[in-house]
């Protein structure tokens, strides 16, 4: 018998729409819980879109005059935001909050242009895997709401990265965090880890995903005590009448909003940045350790570029220990693939032979080279600190001027201090037992901008003689009342008194009675001295 496909009936198709939707219900949802979709406070609702080319077909009789119709192909999809567009998942209450966003990204639509410039690179890579983990799409807007693309974005709570990792979520979920690198700015492996997370606090609150994008905010423990209070009062546990923390709170209506201007991207009027759905970069796995200036004259780059698309990278080489991957543009990629091949690892950094003079130490080598005391040791296969006067080491080291290379660790904290805040600066050198809350309350300002200033977080850790950078509105020798520390300082050889007290603007009459000695007396290299000092006013 001759048979022909045929379109379902609208009955049956009727039929098989509901189906699909509650099939998509079921998997992202907590079915116990209702939903009211009348309510401006309901939780979100999945609807899978109808794609009639995985409909099955029906066989019908065909009479043998009647022409065979030729199959529908599918319409490629070039633009990525379309794409997106097309696979949204959540409906989007009439609420307030969301509102209030949704008005704000609406009368601030360079904001989205510039976001989507920064997202042009790595977009396409978060849309494929969120696709491939069949998760909801608006998931490829999160880092919007995060960090607007910026792959440097460095919060006042220690997060970095697209997708803003705390130091602590982000080694839990495998990102290696060291000198060398820092995997929440590797958007790639930060990608893999954030999409991790937001799949366990998906199983953790029982398919509910408002709860898990408000967990991924502000920690799971907080939104599962919000939910347990609200039981113990009979209340809703809906995201929205829950106590949550202000920025929690605002957190998730940005994404829903986000989402609705861009399923009704005509309604409102925005022009999205145009982003093709196509590969930006290729993830290439280099064998081995190698400096980023060697590897962006390989592919044909400017060091800056490359360092953008691959930012996890603190210093001037990829991390001696790995990961060594690099992102470049496709055809970038090629070439690189091509000038690898035809060299040998030995030559992906230059070294240089350091003899060891007296007084040395492995650290402050390490430090003189831009490079780290592990590389030294594995690299001249020591395995201790003990070094000799007169020995030889050999150094991995830059090719080019430290200064080149701008988005290391160091050339962005410089940039950052060059920049002014206010109308005086005051360089400070960190002691031992310094804080930033100390140093801000001892020069008025707000740990948050302090600690800004100098390219941290406010609970970042400050080492003994690393260098800020104060900021203050009026005179600074006038406003700065010092901040005296009582230190111990070892005396080095050469050493005077007269030498010391310059150092440390103090007198040598302030010496003396300080540690019971006369200028007449010896120093002695290792001698200690105990020294009450401005630490504002030290000469370094």
């Amino acid at each position: 018998m001759n048979v022909r496909y045929k379109l379902l009936t609208s009955s049956v198709l009727s039929a098989s729409l509901l189906t699909l939707s509650g099939c998509q219900m079921t998997s992202l949802f907590n079915p116990d819980e209702p939903v009211n979709v009348n309510n401006q406070q309901a939780e979100v609702v999945a609807s899978a879109p109808l794609n009639i080319d995985e409909l099955q077909p029906v066989p019908v009789e065909v009479t043998p005059d009647e022409p065979k119709k030729e199959a529908k192909k599918p319409v490629p999809i070039d633009d990525l935001w379309q794409r997106i567009r097309l696979q949204l998942a959540f409906e989007v209450p009439d609420n307030a909050r969301v509102n209030s966003q949704r008005n704000w990204f609406l009368s601030h639509p360079e904001y989205l242009e510039r976001v989507g410039k920064r997202a042009e690179p790595f977009l396409h890579l978060i849309v494929e895997e969120i696709d491939r983990r069949g998760m909801p799409m608006e998931f490829a807007l999160l880092p919007i709401v995060e960090s607007a693309f910026d792959p440097f974005a460095y919060s006042h709570g220690s997060a970095s990265g697209v997708w803003q990792f705390i130091p602590s979520t982000a080694r839990h979920y495998g990102l290696k965090i060291d000198w060398w690198y820092d995997g929440r700015r590797d958007v790639y492996a930060a990608t893999q880890a954030a999409l991790d997370y937001l799949e366990a606090l998906h199983d953790y609150f029982d398919g509910n995903w408002l709860h898990a994008i408000a967990a991924y905010n502000s920690g799971e423990g907080r939104v599962a005590a919000a939910i347990r209070r609200n039981k113990r009062k009979g209340e809703p546990t809906d995201f929205w009448n829950l106590d949550l923390p202000r920025e929690t709170r605002a957190y998730v209506p940005k994404l829903l909003a986000l989402a609705d201007i861009l399923a009704n991207t005509d309604e409102y009027g925005i022009v999205w940045y145009p982003i093709e759905n196509q590969p930006q970069l290729n993830v290439i796995e280099v064998p081995g350790q190698i400096d980023l200036a060697l590897a962006a004259d390989m592919a044909e780059l400017p060091l800056e570029t490359l360092h953008r698309y691959n930012s996890a990278y603190n210093r001037w080489a990829t991390a001696p220990d790995g990961p060594h991957r690099l992102l470049l543009p496709q055809p970038n990629a090629s070439i690189f693939e091509s000038a690898i091949q035809k060299t040998d690892p030995s030559d992906w950094l230059s070294w240089k032979r350091h003899k060891i003079r007296s007084g040395e130490s492995l650290l402050t080598i390490a430090k003189k080279y831009n490079t780290s005391v592990d590389v030294i040791q594995s690299v001249n296969e020591l395995n201790g600190a003990l070094i000799r006067s007169g020995d030889y080491l050999l150094i991995p080291v830059a090719t080019k001027d430290l200064e080149q290379y701008t988005l290391s660790s160091n050339q962005r904290r410089i940039a950052k201090q060059s920049k002014q805040y206010g109308k005086s600066k005051v360089n400070y050198q960190v002691q031992s037992g310094d804080t930033l809350w100390d140093i801000s309350r001892a020069f008025d300002v707000g740990v948050r901008e302090l600690a800004s200033w100098n390219s941290m977080a406010p609970g970042d850790y400050l080492r003994p003689g690393q260098k800020l950078v104060i900021w203050q509105e009026g005179n600074s020798a006038q406003k700065s009342t010092g901040i005296l520390r009582t230190i111990v300082y070892q005396v080095r050889s050469g050493d005077s008194l007269a030498r010391i007290a310059n150092r440390f603007n103090v007198s040598i009459a302030q010496i003396e009675q300080w540690n019971n000695i006369s200028r007449s007396s010896y120093l002695q290299p290792g001698q200690r001295l105990t020294l009450k000092v401005d630490v504002v006013n030290v000469n370094s």
